[in-house]
């Protein structure tokens, strides 16, 4: 028997994005299975009894958790596999740690204001998540991708948020490409690779998916 490799999320979510890019650039087969997050699964309570979310891989029946956290395990255990996510020198290594952590504390953190927030106050945390796409814009400078020549981890941990781009863009009433041109040239190179493309929903499938979220929590 082979290994059994199981991934609990969303479509639409981009830390279950994270996983499944991941997960194809090592090429790895795995099941997905999709999270109802109003009525959690007894496999997703059971597997992250403490945080209760997703994503979770279950490799061979253990699970790990956090997003990241999964995104090195799977470039660990399937080293052997494709290009490594992250490189092997140390301080190579803690600078990439450090960015993909600046995508949980910058980038998610007021992207999330920008689609939970009112119409007609959504301007201080436009103007905030542009401020934190321009760091990365300013830290990719002329390279393909953020740890240079080749797709790694700190792409793998910003590039699901390329696909919520149009969403933000329609509801800020803005342009990241007026701002960020060349993280938006990097988005696109990215989504050429097939475990990108493959792995991350379409734009306006997502706006729609926001729309409906706003409306549960009474955003709008």
């Amino acid at each position: 028997m082979g290994e059994q490799v199981v991934l609990l999320g969303t479509r639409y979510s981009g830390f279950a994005m994270r996983a499944r890019v991941a997960l194809s650039e090592k090429g790895v087969d795995y099941e997905f299975k999709e999270e109802n997050l109003g009525n959690k699964s007894p496999l997703l309570l059971q597997t992250n009894p403490i945080h209760k979310k997703i994503p979770v891989l279950i490799h061979n029946g253990n699970p790990v958790c956090e997003s990241l956290i999964i995104v090195e395990y799977i470039d660990e255990v399937w080293k052997d596999k494709s290009p490594p996510l992250l490189p092997s020198d140390p301080y190579q290594r803690a600078h990439a740690r450090l960015w993909a952590d600046l995508v949980e504390k910058k980038v998610s953190a007021s992207a999330m204001k920008v689609w939970t927030g009112k119409e007609g106050e959504r301007q201080p945390a436009v103007e905030e998540f542009i401020d934190n796409l321009k760091l990365f814009e300013r830290e990719l400078g002329e390279k393909p991708y953020f740890g240079g020549e080749s797709f790694g981890f700190v792409d793998v941990a910003l590039i699901p948020f390329y696909s919520w781009f149009e969403a933000y863009e329609i509801l800020g009433n803005f342009k990241i490409e007026e701002h960020c041109p060349t993280l938006l040239a990097w988005g696109k190179r990215c989504m050429e690779k097939e475990s990108v493309a493959k792995s991350l929903p379409n734009p306006k499938e997502v706006y729609d998916f926001v729309l409906v979220l706003r409306k549960r929590f009474g955003f709008d």
